[in-house]
């Protein structure tokens, strides 16, 4: 089976040896198409547009040339061999043959995600190194892989939301064929993959828009990366179609499950109809239609309008949960943590049984209210999760929670997320308490460089612990390969006890979910979950499933056994602690019950 999404814009190779090109400028007299053979003048079309169709096989490499000046690549690249500064490479995507003719994707109360970074995941780095580990990831329950953003990045190294041709699948990690062939093995084991997009933002270097192509971008909103994408002005009807078309693109022509949208609180967009609502719409009027395709926000604003009715978003990323479940394994205060230290086991209560901690109240962290009423929808609306790439990787050093807290206190955590009718998401290598820290890395040119490394450590100054600059110091250089690599995944230690017993435990909690849990997730209802404090450490929540059974949790999140328990109904389902008898937990202790609605 052949896929393409035809993209109006770029390189679209036609067949018989010819291509079609397009370029957008505002600014350009004449556009001419670079090739080896030489270079060809562009035909101006309608709204800025230079046309061209030549001949041109795939594999041929081309750049655009600008009033006779400077030469770009193309912003709609699907390939950069010699990376962001170099030519384009026209690709056929028939080239392609798609064996997963029957794959049509999976509910979403079945997913249980895993986030990884192509680069550090496995010691290859690449495309191929995570197919390798596919029959792993099954063995371990996760059902879906939430890949890092991809798009074309300038340097060796990158988290990925630097990236500046969002079309290219970054050259460092293998070619256009080495994804799809990663997307199709995915999908015959089971798996779905979902794939991290960014449209707030372009990296700093390699994005020559601003030079030809000025309304690409506006002076009237502001995002902490300077000017904002142009999603509601002059010219922004281009804009607007170039981002649709790369989330059509993604999911048409590499036959993606699912997108996960990077900070959209940063995407400022006054329109009638905001882009993020136009493109739900046409992603579920395209290939939404015959299968299952997940849309998933991450939004500081705690929007829950974008999670409400048909079409728009499945569910988003619940910080909420994440803050309030660290904070209490760690007492930390910093920062967004200070939003939660008064009482965190208060504020998990809240995100486990409305969605949000925040809806509405004021943020002592932002200084201003933050949040919508969340309380009325599915539990399936919110991901749910103990660690994720920002919440490690935005640290000075890069730790992972299990050196943060105490082994039993991480173990109740993780029993709490990965059993609770939220959708659950794993971090890559968590689930054998991996030693590797994720540190904050990248590839800039020199520079840039100096300016990242001295900024990196710029931005812990206001944190107590990092006052002395002789300790900033210590923070490593994000431009040096070392924080690369010391960031890759040991596969290795897997077998070493320790580690071996933290990934039967994972394996043992996804088990359960998966039998327990998840079949009884379709039509579970909002508005109908509850909970209730024992103590300032003590909680209960329960929820009604959708086949009307009742989950109910008990947790001990504290150093101190404690009693006060309500008698749980229903027969015990899981407890981290044997000697749990439903009245008095141990410290850091779980104990989840389930009720069969023929009970």
């Amino acid at each position: 089976m052949k896929r393409r999404h035809d993209i109006p814009f770029g390189a679209e190779y036609l067949g018989d040896g010819q291509t079609r090109f397009s370029f957008w400028t505002t600014v350009a007299g004449s556009v001419d198409l670079v090739l080896k053979r030489g270079t060809e003048p562009m035909e101006r079309g309608d709204d800025g547009i230079f046309i061209l169709a030549t001949e041109a096989a795939p594999g041929a490499r081309y750049r655009y040339r600008v009033d006779g000046g400077q030469e770009f690549p193309d912003p709609a690249s699907r390939y950069q061999p010699e990376d962001v500064h170099g030519p384009s490479v026209v690709i056929d995507p028939a080239a392609f043959d798609w064996r997963d003719v029957d794959w049509k994707g999976s509910p979403w109360r079945e997913t249980v995600l895993y986030e990884l970074h192509v680069g550090t995941f496995s010691p290859e780095g690449t495309f191929a190194g995570v197919e390798e580990r596919l029959d792993y990831l099954v063995d371990l329950g996760v059902t879906a892989i939430e890949l890092m953003p991809l798009s074309d990045f300038p340097g060796r190294y990158n988290w990925g939301y630097d990236g500046v041709l969002p079309f290219a699948p970054d050259s460092s990690h293998g070619t256009p064929e080495n994804l799809k062939n990663l997307v199709q093995a995915a999908h015959g084991r089971g798996l779905s993959v979902f794939l991290d997009v960014v449209y707030n933002h372009f990296g700093p270097e390699g994005n020559y828009l601003p030079v030809y192509a000025l309304d690409f971008f506006t002076e009237r909103h502001e995002t902490p990366w300077g000017a904002a994408i142009n999603f509601d002005g002059e010219g922004s009807n281009y804009v607007r179609e170039f981002f649709i078309h790369n989330a059509l693109y993604w999911l048409e022509e590499y036959h993606m499950d699912g997108l996960r949208l990077d900070a959209v609180h940063a995407i400022k967009d006054d329109s009638e109809k905001h882009l993020l609502v136009e493109l739900a719409e046409r992603i579920r009027s395209g290939p939404g239609r015959d299968r299952h395709i997940h849309l998933v926000l991450e939004n500081e604003e705690n929007q829950s309008s974008l999670l409400r009715g048909e079409g728009l978003y499945e569910a988003q990323w619940n910080d909420d949960v994440h803050h309030a479940l660290h904070t209490a394994l760690t007492g930390e205060d910093a920062s967004y943590y200070a939003d939660y230290a008064d009482a965190p086991v208060r504020h998990l209560g809240r995100c486990l049984a409305e969605g949000f901690a925040y809806q509405g109240e004021p943020s002592r962290h932002r200084g201003d209210e933050r949040g919508e009423p969340s309380a009325d929808l599915s539990p399936a609306s919110f991901v749910a999760f103990l660690q994720n790439h920002d919440q490690i990787g935005n640290r000075a050093f890069g730790e992972r929670i299990t050196s943060l807290a105490s082994p039993e206190a991480v173990r109740a955590a993780t029993a709490i997320y990965l059993l609770s009718p939220q959708v659950p998401m794993l971090f890559m290598g968590e689930e054998w308490a991996a030693s590797a820290p994720f540190l904050f890395f990248c590839d800039f040119e020199e520079d840039l460089t100096p300016l990242v490394t001295e900024g990196r450590r710029e931005e812990f100054a206001k944190f107590p612990e990092f006052s002395d600059p002789a300790t900033r110091e210590r923070i490593p250089d994000p431009s040096d390969e070392k924080t690369f690599v010391s960031s890759k995944l040991d596969w290795q230690e897997r077998e070493k006890s320790e580690h071996a017993e933290w990934l039967r435990f994972y394996r043992e909690l996804l088990a359960l979910r998966k039998e327990k849990i998840a079949p009884r997730l379709a039509g579970a209802p909002g508005g109908e979950a509850e909970y209730r404090l024992v103590g300032e450490r003590g909680l209960e929540a329960r929820w009604t499933l959708g086949d009307g059974s009742i989950l109910t949790l008990f947790a001990n999140l504290g150093d101190e056994p404690l009693g006060g328990f309500e008698k749980a109904a229903g027969d015990p389902l899981y407890a981290t602690d044997t000697a749990v008898d439903g009245s008095e937990l141990s410290a850091w202790s779980v104990a989840w019950y389930l009720r069969s609605n023929d009970e």
